[in-house]
């Protein structure tokens, strides 16, 4: 059976690991662990590529332990209680999990006595942030370990290495410098990735000979390295909303290029109608507007044409007048009812008991609404909305706002109506 060349190229031992050196240096922890022979549970988190069941594996290999592989995505409880069964009759088991972030409920809860147990040991392999999408009852009994994207360097060693490897090409090929340069630039880090280049560039060419201009033939495009569940993904969210709430137009743009590459209209509709309304708000209404009828446009005519009703709404977005006065007054007025949840006044409930009719609220009178006042008494003073000036829209709210606070509000209804028939006469 053939085998690819990243496969063939895996690290047995964490001597063999590229990089990696805070982890599987001289004195670096899981060295010491494998020292003392002293194995604890981890999580390995970082992006694709980067080594981190590589680690696991060798580490398990350098500690000259059993271990079993579990993918938390297609695994099952069968399998679980089978991995289980084993390490009680082995007296314990090194557990690799792939793609720990995925693993439900259920299986977490039937995981956790046996890792604090020590019954199990297991090392967690994630793309995801384990701060964020991980149960924090697994994370508690784990240390975790960052895996870092592997520099240009580090990927131009492991070529090189597998050029020469008798597992790998056993130098049956000869690469210009420039061609390992030009892999490691477009493999973000990603060593699996840049090993596939390699093989690639050798099934490409008819002699022995390899070129950059031959890589980028058969590989003209960089590796856009994230899915819809990894932290590259939501940090590429986050730098197109930052650029957006930052006026800059360019970086906004590079982050929704990297988006359209990976199709996903949806999370980006999303993220900039969020946008449309925290970023921009009371700034700009129709910045919303324009933000919806962009995207209906943009599912009518789909990619690649999609792009350029997307890029015009972003620039649109990122030359906006800004003005988030809109999310610190619901912020405002969330946090002073969590703080203080106050009824409301007996005039504005729906079935008032125990007023007179002159003090219950009077439908036919509109001209008396704006004078009521319509928060609880302990807070009638407070004000949640605090006008942004950065536009002539927000501008009129804010002098129509000014006018409503000047003349006040009551919570006396006859006073109200009292005072309103005496200003007629």
């Amino acid at each position: 059976m053939h085998t690819t060349l990243a496969h063939n190229m895996r690290p047995v031992s964490l001597d063999d690991v590229i990089g990696q050196t805070h982890l599987v240096g001289e004195g670096a922890i899981l060295r010491q662990m494998i020292k003392k022979k002293h194995p604890m549970s981890m999580i390995l988190y970082g992006p694709p590529g980067c080594g981190k069941t590589t680690i696991a594996k060798a580490f398990a290999h350098d500690l000259d332990v059993p271990y079993r592989l579990f993918n938390a995505s297609t695994g099952n409880k069968k399998e679980m209680d089978q991995i289980i069964a084993e390490a009680k009759l082995s007296d314990g088991l090194f557990v690799i999990i792939d793609e720990i972030h995925r693993m439900n409920k259920d299986k977490q809860d039937h995981l956790l006595p046996h890792v604090e147990s020590g019954l199990l040991t297991i090392a967690g392999c994630t793309t995801a942030n384990p701060y964020h999408s991980i149960n924090p009852a697994i994370r508690s009994r784990c240390s975790i370990f960052k895996v870092e994207p592997l520099t240009n360097d580090d990927i131009i060693a492991g070529l090189k290495r597998a050029a020469l490897s008798p597992n790998g090409l056993n130098n049956a090929y000869q690469f210009d410098e420039e061609a390992y340069q030009y892999i490691a630039k477009i493999c973000a880090g990603d060593i699996r990735y840049a090993y596939n280049c390699l093989e690639l560039a050798t099934i490409s060419v008819d002699g022995n000979h390899i070129k950059a201009s031959d890589l980028a033939k058969v590989i003209p495009h960089a590796n856009l390295q994230y899915d819809k569940d990894e932290d590259q993904y939501y940090d590429t969210l986050s730098g197109l909303q930052k650029s957006i709430r930052g006026s800059d137009v360019n970086g906004a743009l590079y982050y929704l290029a990297k988006l359209i590459e990976v199709g996903d209209l949806e999370s980006l509709e999303r993220r900039l109608l969020v946008i449309a309304y925290e970023e921009i708000g009371l700034a700009n209404p129709n910045a919303a507007m324009r933000t919806v009828m962009a995207f209906q446009a943009a599912k009518i005519v789909g990619f690649p044409e999609a792009r350029i009703p997307l890029a015009q709404v972003v620039i649109d977005l990122c030359l906006s007048p800004k003005s988030k006065s809109s999310e610190y007054a619901i912020d405002a007025a969330m946090a002073s009812l969590k703080a203080h949840p106050y009824n409301a006044p007996k005039y504005l409930r729906l079935s008032p008991v125990g007023l007179k009719d002159e003090e219950k609220y009077d439908y036919d009178c509109p001209e008396m609404w704006e004078y009521l006042q319509y928060l609880p008494d302990e807070i009638k003073d407070v004000l949640f909305y605090q006008p942004a000036h950065t536009s002539k829209y927000e501008q009129a709210l804010a002098t129509n706002y000014e006018r409503l606070l000047r003349h006040g509000r009551s919570n006396s209804i006859p006073t109200i109506k009292e005072a309103l028939k005496k200003h007629q006469h």
